[in-house]
């Protein structure tokens, strides 16, 4: 991390408020880091202001949705996780990595879209058909929505 915008940084923390016009000059590479940074410290209100400045101002880095959607998840808004996470799987294509795909279809099951869950690993294992996580979320994933839901109880 450049030192000025570590300095960017450790004023966003003083402050406990983001400065558009100050952290602008910086590269989604930064952001990342200080998204990481504020995370470590755990200043999840800042990282989370700082994530939404990055995407605001470089909505097609692989880098800050990427941070930006493990913060989704972290917080378990799944929907914007899951958006997040398509777009950057969308950005990606052909290079998208084993990792993003278990991160979606976990999203996508945590918001009990169990079938696009299901969707996402049968795609992933096409392209890495013996990797051992993406099995391994595979057999953890219920096999319908049914399983999740329990009876109504009478009173």
């Amino acid at each position: 991390m450049q030192i000025e915008f570590q300095q960017a940084i450790q004023q966003l923390v003083k402050d406990q408020s983001l400065n558009l016009k100050e952290i602008s000059r910086f590269t989604a590479v930064d952001f990342r880091l200080g998204i990481q940074y504020l995370v470590a410290e755990d200043h999840n209100d800042l990282a989370q202001a700082l994530a939404e400045a990055g995407l605001a101002l470089f909505p097609l880095s692989e880098d800050i949705l990427a941070i930006a959607g493990l913060l989704a998840i972290t917080r378990e808004d799944w929907p914007h996780a899951i958006e997040l996470l398509q777009d950057l799987v969308s950005l990606q294509k052909d290079k998208v990595q084993p990792l993003t795909c278990q991160m979606l279809a976990r999203a996508l099951a945590c918001n009990l879209d169990i079938a696009e869950a299901h969707q996402v690993l049968d795609q992933a294992m096409k392209l890495w058909p013996n990797n051992p996580e993406l099995e391994q979320e595979k057999s953890a994933l219920p096999l319908t929505q049914d399983v999740l839901t329990a009876p109504a109880r009478s009173i």
